[in-house]
């Protein structure tokens, strides 16, 4: 059963998890916004997270987030992995909302703390992040196929 989330601010918009019909859109989003994309496949293997979450206005998905879980010492370290907002649909709040949606995803989860990484170069990323609370951790020289570094940015649930 999908739950469907509504934000108060935008009755029109609703968060709820990924669905395979929500896959092309996604990737299509991904491609858009990023130098380097993931692969179609990736969002696939992601399809039952309970962290893979889309924002949908009039059944468009505007928006998505992939996190997850892993083991980490009897606890679970949550992952927030890919963040998308449709370049038309920036700066609506959408990113805010489905991060938050994720973290409290997470939390359900038992996860301690949630680890990202982000370009360096990503202001307007890296702020959203600390505005939730993110700190760096570290940088990580060349992560990316371009060069670029990334920072890892951890917090606490």
């Amino acid at each position: 059963m999908t739950t469907v989330t509504r934000d108060a601010a935008d009755d029109d918009l609703h968060i709820r998890q990924a669905e395979h019909a929500d896959l092309l859109a996604v990737f299509r989003i991904e491609k858009a916004v990023f130098p380097q994309p993931w692969p179609f496949d990736a969002f696939q293997r992601f399809l039952d997270e309970p962290g893979f979450l889309v924002a949908t206005e009039d059944g468009k998905v505007t928006g998505y987030v992939v996190a997850d879980t892993i083991p980490n010492h009897g606890r679970a370290l949550g992952h927030v992995k890919d963040l998308a907002v449709h370049e038309t649909r920036r700066g609506e709040g959408i990113g805010r909302r489905l991060l938050a949606r994720a973290l409290a995803t997470l939390a359900t989860r038992d996860a301690s703390s949630v680890k990202l990484e982000v370009r360096v170069g990503n202001e307007p990323a890296r702020s959203l992040y600390e505005d939730f609370g993110f700190e760096a951790l570290r940088r990580v020289p060349r992560y990316y196929d371009d060069g670029e570094d990334a920072l890892v940015m951890v917090r606490d649930l």
